[in-house]
């Protein structure tokens, strides 16, 4: 029974840090994501909210405003969910501050009715004639060792006092602070939503403009999705020509290496071509392939294409969320950045082509065995077709449109002919 007690009590300590430890962790996670969702906040006031409305479309001022509400949305949520989390943890601490006040209680009663008990011992008899009034010398040494032991016990009690008593001013402190962190929290929760019921008022005036006046607003999306299609097919074409003419410019130079050496002599591992599955995939030597397995190793971690942005189209096709009749696709993302910031290579590999296409600006495509990652709408570009790029090395900068005054990055990322969502490769998109 005893052991029985002894691994109850054990148990019960486990579950109870184990369950702090699980609320600190929870509780550092959401403040984590809500200085995310603020760095986001932020980015988006300073790219998107730089121009005047008057010089944005209403198109455009609506997408910019939905994107800013969303954020908006998400930073009052993790809020609420911070602040209900500290709400349980103040309630436990109060519980846990009431059951140490009556330990403690207790302690101090026990402990003053020893002190009162020695006291008393004293008075009626000193120590010393409490081991001179020994009958032999073995009860006069257990006596010694009872007192040693009472006094032990005393030292002990003190201390356990002293111990509860600082466990219960840390508790009182930590309860303040988590009072103080709550309506913090709340304030600024307060404020996010007034700003919100300003945001959400800005967003029913500007959709009411849209509504009065839906199929001008409905054709406008339908043609600059028709625009965007064209630039897409433009690129694809590119591509497969990049294609066609990297397997010939190969095959030509294996052949070459080939009569070179002789035909009995086989061509170094290196440069034997893979022939391709389809005549769209890249034939890839033992490089190439070694080049695509550590893109491939990479999906996820890959780093942003501009080191400060925020993407504001995503890859796939999508309802509109005022029209719902009308869907727009994107075969890659669309970054709002800075002016004039830096476009990034994602991965080491080699420029494949540099065009200009109209809509597009200056487009720059790079090959990663049989990966291909597209920078469209660039400005400059610092790089020339042959170049072999390391990751993160600057390839040019973002063009700012005249009309909306962004400056956004279309990019794109591409396994041979076949387009794949960015989201999936890049790190946090």
């Amino acid at each position: 029974m005893k052991h029985f007690r002894t691994y109850l009590f054990l148990f019960i300590c486990l579950i109870t840090v184990s369950t702090v430890s699980a609320q600190i962790d929870k509780q550092k996670e959401l403040e984590e994501k809500r200085q995310a969702i603020l760095e986001e906040i932020t980015q988006i006031n300073s790219l998107l909210f730089k121009t005047k409305k008057e010089e944005k479309s209403v198109l455009s001022q609506v997408q910019d405003l939905n994107q800013r509400i969303s954020a908006s949305e998400n930073l009052i949520r993790v809020t609420n969910q911070q602040a209900n989390l500290l709400t349980r943890n103040i309630n436990e601490n109060i519980n846990k501050i009431s059951s140490l006040r009556e330990e403690l209680k207790v302690m101090k009663a026990d402990y003053a009715e020893m002190i009162q008990k020695s006291y008393k011992s004293k008075n009626q008899q000193s120590r010393v004639m409490f081991l001179l009034s020994s009958e032999n010398f073995l009860q006069a040494y257990k006596r010694v060792q009872y007192m040693k032991q009472y006094a032990k016990f005393r030292k002990k009690q003190g201390e356990g006092i002293k111990a509860k008593t600082e466990e219960l001013q840390k508790l009182n402190s930590d309860l303040i602070s988590q009072k103080k962190t709550k309506q913090k929290l709340i304030s600024e929760n307060e404020v996010a939503k007034s700003k919100l019921t300003e945001e959400r008022k800005d967003q029913q005036a500007l959709v009411a403009t849209l509504k009065k006046d839906e199929s001008k607003f409905t054709s406008q999306i339908r043609t600059k999705q028709k625009e965007a299609d064209e630039i897409d097919r433009q690129i694809d074409a590119l591509i497969r020509a990049a294609i066609e003419e990297a397997n010939r410019i190969a095959k030509a130079k294996a052949e070459a290496e080939a009569k070179a050496n002789g035909t009995s002599t086989t061509p170094s591992t290196k440069n034997v071509i893979t022939k391709p599955a389809k005549t769209d995939e890249f034939a890839l030597t033992a490089e190439d392939k070694a080049l695509a397995a550590s893109f491939t190793n990479n999906k996820g971690k890959l780093p942003w294409p501009v080191e400060k942005g925020m993407v504001v189209k995503s890859f796939g096709t999508h309802q509109h969320p005022q029209f719902p009749n009308v869907t727009t696709n994107s075969s890659g993302v669309e970054i709002a950045t800075s002016d004039d910031a830096d476009v990034r290579s994602i991965f080491e590999g080699q420029v494949m082509a540099i065009q200009i296409i109209k809509g597009a600006n200056k487009v720059v495509f790079i090959q990663h065995g049989d990966y291909i990652s597209v920078y469209s709408n660039l400005a400059t570009v610092s790089v020339k077709k042959g170049d072999k790029v390391t990751t993160k090395q600057k390839i040019g900068t973002v063009a700012k449109s005249p009309t909306e005054g962004k400056t956004v990055l279309k990019f794109y990322i591409y396994q041979n002919k076949t387009k794949i969502n960015p989201a999936d490769w890049i790190y946090r998109m």
